[in-house]
């Protein structure tokens, strides 16, 4: 590797071992926070500064020649033009600003992976820094769990795991895509430590996604799971039925467990509210992250006196981005499957094994998400995500890479 590819390691391994801090952002917003955040203000700064100057340095590599064009960029640019449109004729086009800069980050970043994860030495570079941190990250919200720390967040939560994330759900959704892609590379890698590692990592993820108590991140992770297993072949699909049923049967036991029952019966009330600011912005939305203003217009008298987003992410990007936004997010969706399924065609079998696990985790956040907004999977996860899926089933990533 030369000086610049090395700096490139450093950086895609420092943003994700940083992903598990990212939620904790939200603090230096002015948007009330829905949860407890255990990460000292000082160090959040810290963070966001680092990202910020890893960003520009991505920027400017990513500007000099030779300027190789991921197949996702147009449908990524064209899902950052419709954010745009939607926050110049939004409510608030501060809030929407903010929307344009992490779309934009994320989209550098995921440029930055499918570049560059081809260079000998930075795919296990990702990979020990992505294993590590999530490990950390699930050990931290198991052992939060087991002491009850902080007590003012474990009451909160009702004794759910949340660890360095702000809600369970964004724990859950982190989990979702961070599990099948350990299980991939503990089956796959041909390195010991790195086995280890991973078999460490899925099953601490494990432990976490279920003291979670997220029925939308079980169900989401029991999805990701078989269609992974479907994916993978015959002899794999008979463990994607498994699954699912294992993922049903906890949910249908442990409904209401560590919940409020009455959780059951606003978010009714939230989509009949985001249904009605549809109605009201249907070709370009409220804005981005403006639900919170629109939803204080249509609430319903049975409905939370308040509402960041409408408890699925299919209603709020309508209902934040209308169908001009919705159509580029379909339109992204639908080219990544596209260039990934050509792209599986080519791939050797650990790199299809790795591939496919990405996706499937991808594949379980949209399920998560018929019932749930998760900004940390959206912003952190599915851009970068989507990058490491096409850049596994490329023919340049050789097999002994992990």
């Amino acid at each position: 590797m030369n000086l610049n590819q090395r700096i490139m390691a450093v950086a895609l391994a420092t943003v994700f071992a940083l992903t598990p801090l990212f939620p904790s952002l939200i603090t230096l917003t002015a948007v009330s926070v829905p949860g407890i955040s255990i990460v000292p203000e000082p160090f959040v700064l810290v963070v966001l500064g680092v990202l910020a100057l890893l960003a520009l340095y991505g920027a400017i590599v990513l500007a000099s020649p030779p300027r190789e064009l991921p197949p996702l960029l147009l449908p990524l640019l064209a899902w950052l033009g419709a954010g745009a449109l939607s926050a110049a004729l939004g409510l608030d086009p501060r809030a929407g600003a903010i929307f344009l800069g992490i779309l934009a980050l994320g989209i550098v970043w995921h440029v930055a992976l499918w570049r560059f994860f081809c260079v000998p030495g930075i795919a296990a570079a990702v990979l020990w820094s992505y294993l590590s941190s999530g490990a950390l990250a699930s050990v931290a919200a198991i052992a939060m769990v087991m002491l009850r720390w902080p007590a003012q967040q474990f009451a909160m939560e009702h004794g759910r795991a949340v660890g360095t994330f702000i809600l369970p759900g964004e724990l859950a959704g982190y989990l979702i895509i961070f599990i099948p892609i350990a299980l991939a590379v503990a089956w796959r890698t041909q390195r010991r430590s790195l086995r280890a590692l991973a078999i460490c990592a899925a099953a601490c993820g494990a432990v976490a996604l279920g003291l979670t108590f997220s029925r939308a991140g079980w169900m989401g992770c029991a999805a990701a799971l078989a269609f992974g297993c479907f994916a993978l072949g015959p002899r794999m699909r008979r463990f994607a039925f498994f699954a699912l049923a294992v993922g049903l049967a906890a949910v249908l036991v442990l409904f209401n467990a560590h919940h409020n029952p009455s959780e059951n019966f606003t978010r009714l009330s939230i989509w009949r509210a985001a249904i009605a600011a549809i109605e009201r912005f249907p070709l370009t939305g409220a804005g981005p992250f403006e639900f919170a203003h629109v939803y204080a217009l249509v609430r319903r008298p049975d409905g939370d006196a308040t509402a960041f987003h409408a408890h699925s992410f299919y209603l709020t990007v309508l209902a934040e981005s209308g169908v001009v936004g919705a159509l580029a997010v379909a339109w992204t969706w639908w080219r990544f499957a596209r260039c990934l399924r050509a792209a599986l065609r080519a791939a050797p079998p650990a790199n299809a094994t790795l591939a496919i696990a990405a996706a499937a985790g991808l594949f379980g956040t949209l399920v998560q998400g018929t019932i749930d907004t998760v900004t940390v999977v959206i912003f952190g996860m599915w851009f970068p995500t989507m990058a490491l899926a096409l850049a596994f089933a490329r023919d340049g990533l050789c097999e002994p890479a992990i």
